[in-house]
């Protein structure tokens, strides 16, 4: 369920299905781990962090959970490592019924980290 006046990740997390509950812990666990650091918000009535610019976002649907890179070319960056998982330009589903892979969420969460501070120096080196 996305509900629009969701104020917080754990208000998300508690809206949700007591079969989606755990893995979204999870998820912002894997998340947490890798940039503890970034903002927790909700963006676009979702969960969502914020290292140097939006990083990454997480839904959950039905039958899987939607995570969200926040940019299109970091899908087709890991489209070897995604093989085999739901994708579209913006967005990779994980099957619920199936273990969160954990080292390819990292991996990506690691390089949108690298892509926002990328991003964040060639904005000064621009200004100056």
């Amino acid at each position: 369920m996305h509900n629009p006046k969701t104020k917080n990740i754990d208000e998300y997390i508690s809206l949700q299905s007591e079969d989606s509950v755990e893995g979204l812990e999870k998820l912002r666990q894997i998340i947490r781990s890798v940039a503890p650091e970034a903002t927790e918000l909700i963006s676009y009535h979702m969960p969502a962090f914020k290292y140097q610019g939006m990083l990454v976002g997480f839904a959950a649907w039905k039958n899987h959970y939607d995570f969200y890179p926040w940019n299109s070319s970091t899908v087709n960056e890991f489209k070897e490592d995604l093989k085999g998982y739901d994708t579209t330009k913006g967005a990779i589903q994980f099957p619920k019924d199936k273990p969160l892979p954990v080292t390819l969420i990292k991996k990506i969460v690691k390089a949108r980290m690298k892509q926002n501070i990328e991003k964040e120096q060639n904005k000064k080196a621009t200004k100056k």
